[in-house]
């Protein structure tokens, strides 16, 4: 896995800016992936000591690296996550992405998966969309001297927890009995998700808007207005807790939760190349 030189980053996405060097943004044609002639690629997979393999493509480059984390059930094969892949690509630099334990490549029962557990995944990667964002920022606290910046795509900190705890509570009570709770979501054909009511709980632990974020790097916080998944004032609460004087929020009039359309990737990709551009010009 790519080793930062000092600090790190995520898109939600997330993208996480490993803080290693500078690059710029290229025209259309670079991105072969927008241009809907992208080749698949085969996972690599990560083994750790009594935790499930992880599956991931590594992109070998210079400075600065990027790390995408997926959202909410999602995986790295997403329009974000391989533009911004073939993005690094056209330029040399380094990129990760990869699946939770459970999800897509990688190994385990998606059931069994916890807050908690994607955590360690993020951890184990780093050697950020949307639930991608929440991850993010508990990496950016628990090893900031990897940190050198943060963007966050439609973050949804503490959302699911939140959204559940708004449930009346005969709601609540039938899905404590039936062990799980079914989602609503237009993404997948089911027209839901299975949360397991145990990932609810543990998630809990994990809720980061209470208190004040110690993280004091760049962050940048993209949001649609036309988010129905997520409220876009979610990412004006990050941005509050964040201690960090230099964040930015950027919101599109016209944007939606997975943010996914051209002009929201390219959008993506110049928020990326900015920051980048501001770290080297002040290493």
């Amino acid at each position: 896995m790519p080793r930062p030189l000092c600090t790190d980053m995520a898109v939600a996405g997330v993208v996480r800016l490993l803080r290693w060097g500078k690059f710029s943004c290229g025209a259309a044609a670079d991105f072969p992936y927008l241009l809907g002639c992208r080749q698949k690629s085969t996972a690599s997979f990560l083994s750790r000591p009594d935790r499930p393999k992880l599956a991931y493509n590594k992109l070998k480059g210079k400075n600065p690296g990027v790390v995408f984390l997926p959202g909410l059930y999602s995986t790295m094969n997403g329009k974000k996550a391989l533009a911004l892949e073939d993005f690094c690509k056209s330029l040399g630099h380094a990129f990760v992405r990869f699946d939770y334990t459970g999800c897509g490549s990688s190994e385990g029962d998606v059931k069994e998966s916890t807050m908690g557990k994607w955590r360690k995944d993020v951890l184990s990667i780093l050697v950020g969309s949307s639930l991608g964002a929440w991850l993010m920022l508990h990496a950016a606290i628990a090893r900031p001297e990897k940190m050198a910046a943060l963007v966050g795509i439609a973050a949804s900190a503490d959302h699911l927890v939140a959204t559940f705890q708004q449930l009346p509570i005969e709601e609540k009570k039938e899905i404590e009995e039936k062990g799980e709770w079914k989602l609503p979501t237009k993404y997948n054909e089911e027209g839901f998700y299975n949360v397991p009511y145990e990932f609810l709980q543990e998630a809990e632990n994990h809720c980061v808007l209470g208190a004040p974020l110690p993280i004091k790097c760049p962050v940048r916080l993209l949001h649609g207005l036309k988010d129905e998944d997520i409220p876009w004032q979610t990412s004006l609460k990050i941005a509050e807790r964040v201690i960090s004087t230099d964040v930015d929020i950027i919101l599109r009039k016209a944007g939606q939760h997975r943010m996914k359309e051209q002009d929201d990737i390219k959008l993506i990709v110049y928020t990326v190349e900015d920051l980048i551009d501001k770290l080297t010009t002040l290493a």
